[in-house]
């Protein structure tokens, strides 16, 4: 999927024109929004927090390199294999290779962006091998043939009528609204898939490198159940998640259900080191972890590095109003919002995703909530100047800028082209609006242009006075 302008202002408008998706967007955002300002508010000295948090991942950038090779020489010793993907067709292939080489038929999948980021699903289900989200959003979306619509709350575009629609076609009977039902449902039908899975697959938020650890971070126990009852587990992770230190996660673990949730740590906060040992009562008998580059080492030293330095809590999605309104599918991509608008560009290709960048108001909410103060509105500018210096602008766009830079840079013409364009909306002139039918306008009664321009009136004024 690409997000051309045609096709984001398509699929936003469908998402503006439902009122049902409105009502559900606006009720998740809302509670996730107001969740982190109050858990925030409690943590002791959260703002030295922030900007600890933010140069611990700038530095752990910089070394980016040495990380990852500390990390893979403490996994092996642990037990664990660790691949290194370029991109998401080779993750793909390895994860692919491993389910063949063990001859697995069904797998489990805990929620990872970065498998959606590859999509991975279709890769195993094009090879025969069933996959099933085990994450509830995730299952839902599965089930309804969608992508996620939010970073933390894949399916928070759902009503509760819908959910229960999908759920009672997979448990093959009707099944009411109520929610201690519904989810009663799904665990009895997912507990069944994880006993005969053969893998599961995971993400990570976070790798930890001095131990080789992987850290899960879920509200559910299906994290747990992926990374403990199958006997292979794969975790495929952004090479950004690296951070130095067991105490470097801690800093992370403190703002990150804090900013997505709300709450002071998630339900399930998981430290995968390793296969099972021996005596060990469950645990998986292999783990693969891979490293999933992307073009993310490609950011690396440039205006756009910053970016890497996100840790997916979705805090900038739940204050946009671009995002609020037009909800994440608009989008195109598995990264919404904000965030999702920078990198999505950078990892997919700016031609593919040319209205990302202008899926913004620019008014700095994204700046504010994120945790680590990622300038998101920074880059969103810089993408913009990308775009026209690469002549990826449209022939629409460049004949805007040249018209203003030939008014900008000529007074008389600056001063003419007001009272030219106020003498040519009369057709378009309701009472004191304007209704213009081409977009951005059409629908949208705008101020009329004044007949006479301030400085005609001022001059006036004093010539009376």
């Amino acid at each position: 999927m690409t997000a051309t302008v045609r096709e984001f202002t398509s699929r936003a408008k469908v998402a503006i024109a439902d009122p049902r998706l409105q009502s559900a967007i606006e009720g998740a955002t809302n509670h996730f929004r107001q969740g982190r300002e109050q858990a925030l508010a409690a943590l002791p000295n959260a703002g030295a927090l922030r900007d600890h948090t933010k140069a611990m991942r700038a530095a752990t950038l910089a070394r980016l390199d040495e990380h990852l090779d500390t990390f893979a020489r403490n996994a092996r010793a642990a037990g664990a294999e660790v691949h290194f993907a370029a991109d998401g067709h080779e993750a793909n292939r390895i994860v692919l290779e491993i389910a063949r080489r063990h001859g697995i038929t069904l797998a489990v999948k805990s929620k990872s962006m970065a498998t959606e980021e590859t999509h991975l699903n279709r890769t195993l289900e094009e090879a025969g091998i069933t996959t099933v989200e085990t994450d509830l959003g995730e299952w839902i979306i599965q089930l309804a043939g969608e992508t996620p619509s939010h970073i933390i709350g894949p399916a928070i575009h759902k009503t509760r009528e819908q959910v229960a629609e999908l759920l009672s076609l997979a448990a093959g009977q009707p099944l009411p609204t109520d929610v201690p039902v519904l989810t009663a449902t799904a665990r009895r039908l997912l507990r069944e898939r994880f006993l005969a899975a053969g893998m599961g697959i995971s993400g990570g938020n976070i790798a930890i490198a001095e131990s080789g650890t992987v850290v899960l971070v879920t509200n559910e126990g299906n994290g747990r159940l992926v990374t403990s009852a199958p006997p292979v587990h794969v975790a495929v992770v952004g090479i950004e998640k690296i951070v130095p230190t067991w105490n470097d996660a801690a800093a992370v673990l403190a703002l990150l259900a804090r900013s997505a949730t709300g709450q002071p740590l998630s339900i399930y906060t998981s430290f995968v080191t390793g296969p099972a040992r021996p005596g060990d009562p469950d645990g998986p008998r292999e783990v693969h972890i891979v490293f999933l580059d992307n073009r993310r080492s490609a950011q690396l030293g440039t205006k756009y590095a910053e970016a890497l330095q996100c840790i997916r809590c979705g805090a900038c999605l739940n204050v946009c109003p671009v995002y609020r309104e037009a909800g994440g599918h608009a989008y195109g991509s598995p990264y919404s919002g904000p965030i999702g608008a920078v990198i999505t560009p950078l990892l997919s290709g700016l031609p593919e995703y040319s209205a990302l960048p202008h899926a913004s108001t620019l008014c700095g909410a994204c700046l504010d909530a994120c945790p680590v103060r990622i300038d998101l509105p920074r880059m969103l500018l810089e993408l913009r100047a990308d775009e026209v210096a690469t002549g990826e602008a449209g022939p629409i766009e460049r004949l805007i800028f040249k018209a203003t830079a030939l008014l900008m840079g000529h007074a008389r013409l600056w001063g003419l082209g007001p009272r030219l364009a106020a003498r040519l909306q009369a057709p378009f002139q309701r009472d004191r609006t304007l209704h213009l039918p081409v977009e951005p306008a059409a629908g949208r009664p705008l101020p009329a242009l004044a007949t006479r321009s301030f400085h005609e009136r001022w001059k006036e004024m004093n010539r009376d006075s």
